[in-house]
């Protein structure tokens, strides 16, 4: 009885976790994706290729288009409970699309190989339609809706905030909803990497192995100078910013889930329904847009290689929309309002 998929979690030698579902083709592919990619990144590829594989229950080398097909139809749900925020049931569609994603990036992986017996990606690029104008064009499997992004409100932040109970907690939240970063850039902050002379912060491990250096308030500077004076052990054995306080774990390296048990706890003591890193996050970017700041100053805080992702990732306000729209319609009436008395001028 074949042990496929079954997800094994092992370290390397270096301490970063390893994932393999008992297939050769599919452990050499996140063999693969490991040697690339985040440990986050890996540990999702990971879990997508076992949900496909117990779905479709079939050896990797023998999957067609059909197989794709059904999968995405058992990722759909059955649609007797439909979610009232979007009219849809199952999973949601980012979610599955990128599950396809992942298994997209496993067949072409084989296909680039050359040495079995996949010869084409199973994955569908896409379906082929027609338009009124005679010309064809494809469309995604899945359509991904382009939403808002969730933000914190000022009074929600002041609540998080006041919830925390360590400088280290309140310094990690600061550099997220004062600097934008994301939470793996925040334990990837070194202490050489806090430039105090400068007020910035140097990016040394941001998504895509991109690098930046980035200016960040100084309430945030304030907040990590305490935690490092009175709670950071003097004598921990690693050069990360942030670490464990207390336990076996004591001044070493903090970890993702490790932040997000501090933000779930904080959220409870404060009653509030939201507020995950990425939000904040959110919140850090919206806000420097709202206050003026250039778009591209704004891609280049957040760390985004296309402007595109910014466009995307950003939204205003209403308060800062309909400001805007009263300035602009005050502009257009004023211009009727002249061109209109210049009219009853030449018409006199």
């Amino acid at each position: 009885m074949s042990n496929f998929p079954c997800l094994i979690r092992s370290s390397s030698a270096g301490g970063e976790a390893r994932f393999a579902l008992g297939d050769p083709l599919v452990d050499s592919y996140l063999a693969f994706v490991a040697g690339r990619c985040r440990p986050n990144t890996v540990r999702a590829v990971a879990h997508d290729l076992k949900t496909f594989f117990t779905v479709i229950d079939k050896d990797p080398a023998e999957v067609v288009a059909a197989d794709i097909f059904d999968f995405v139809a058992n990722q759909r749900g059955d649609r007797s409970v439909v979610r009232i925020s979007d009219g849809e049931s199952g999973l949601s569609a980012r979610t599955i699309a990128r599950r396809l994603s992942s298994i997209s990036g496993f067949y072409a992986y084989l296909v680039a190989m050359g040495d079995t017996s996949v010869a084409s990606n199973p994955v569908p690029r896409g379906l082929s339609t027609r338009r009124r104008s005679g010309r064809r064009t494809q469309v995604p499997l899945v359509r991904v809706p382009r939403t808002l992004p969730k933000i914190l409100s000022p009074a929600e932040v002041v609540a998080l905030l006041g919830a925390l109970r360590t400088h280290r907690d309140r310094a990690m939240v600061y550099a997220m909803v004062l600097g934008g970063l994301r939470r793996c850039e925040v334990l990837g902050l070194d202490l050489d990497h806090v430039q105090v002379p400068g007020r910035s912060l140097f990016i040394a491990e941001g998504k895509g192995g991109h690098q930046r250096v980035i200016p960040i308030s100084n309430t945030f500077f304030s907040s990590v100078g305490d935690y490092l004076r009175h709670e950071r052990p003097t004598d921990a054995a690693t050069d990360r910013v942030f670490v464990t306080l207390k336990g076996p774990n004591r001044g070493k390296p903090m970890t993702a889930d490790g932040v997000d048990k501090i933000l779930q706890a904080a959220r409870a003591r404060a009653a509030l329904g939201r507020a995950t890193c990425h939000q904040l996050r959110h919140t850090c970017l919206t806000r420097l847009r709202e206050a003026g700041m250039a778009l591209e100053a704004v891609q280049a805080q957040a760390g985004h290689v296309s402007i595109e992702s910014t466009r995307i990732y950003l939204h205003l306000t209403n308060d800062w929309l309909a400001g805007e729209y009263q300035r602009a319609a005050e502009l257009i009436d004023a211009d009727a309002a002249a061109e209109l008395v210049t009219m009853q001028a030449m018409n006199r």
